[in-house]
């Protein structure tokens, strides 16, 4: 069972569901149960921090909203892909949202692991999947996903889990062009889906031909430039 979580504002719309869309479909037809939540379409509200689910109603949460629908739905994943565009460096504020509500399904004690970082302990009886990342940003550098690559290793660290690998597109507003690189790209999207499926992992192949950009840098700033010129030009 495959849960992904699309933490892009510009739901259905967005470059983020053709990524979602695309790995979705390989893991469908390999013989996976998937589901695909649009937090967009979805009323998730900030956590309050007020620990009622740890310590009042052990596992509920006290805020009536769609989270536990989407919790009640995603139980028992095997792995939990985490979609979101790249803003400011990160995480789409929405998918934090969703994270931070996350909190209900903790532990509040405390426990030593072998990296000697203390985590809260995980719920006996509990799964937890693991987890993949995906995501697209505008730029043409892989770099502009470091902070974002480096805060899933942590939610994976926190949710004591393995993270089974990160899919960074970039040059993310081309995916929605009919163009046989952006068509070729989707399918390995949806290899990944598969390997994921029957096997959770992605193999170096794959990964590879994920990581390449649509075009050089050089072609792709001037043409991103251009088109931002003449949207500007008509206003």
């Amino acid at each position: 069972k495959i849960v992904l979580i699309n933490g892009s504002p510009r739901g259905r719309v967005s470059n983020t569901h053709i990524m979602a869309q695309a790995f979705l479909q390989g893991a469908q037809e390999a013989g996976a149960g998937t589901l695909n939540v649009l937090l967009a379409e979805k009323e998730i509200h900030h956590c309050q921090g007020c620990f009622s689910c740890w310590l009042k109603a052990p596992g509920h949460c006290i805020i009536r909203d769609d989270m536990k629908h989407i919790l009640d739905e995603a139980d028992g994943a095997d792995v939990l892909v985490l979609a979101s565009p790249l803003y400011f460096d990160t995480i789409s504020g929405m998918l934090k949202v969703f994270m931070d509500r996350m909190i209900v399904k903790g532990d509040p004690h405390f426990s030593k692991m072998t990296n000697g970082e203390s985590r809260h302990w995980k719920k006996p009886g509990d799964k937890t999947p693991r987890l993949l990342m995906i995501s697209n940003c505008g730029f043409p550098e892989r770099s502009h996903f470091q902070a974002m690559s480096h805060w899933v290793q942590r939610a994976a660290l926190n949710m004591q889990t393995e993270l089974l690998g990160e899919i960074y597109a970039v040059q993310g507003g081309m995916l929605s062009q009919e163009l046989p690189l952006v068509k070729s790209y989707l399918q390995w999207l949806k290899k990944a889906g598969r390997e994921i499926a029957l096997g959770q992992t992605l193999s170096a192949e794959t990964r590879q031909a994920l990581e390449q950009p649509f075009l050089p840098d050089e072609v792709y700033i001037q043409n991103a430039n251009q088109y931002f010129d003449s949207l500007l030009g008509s206003k």
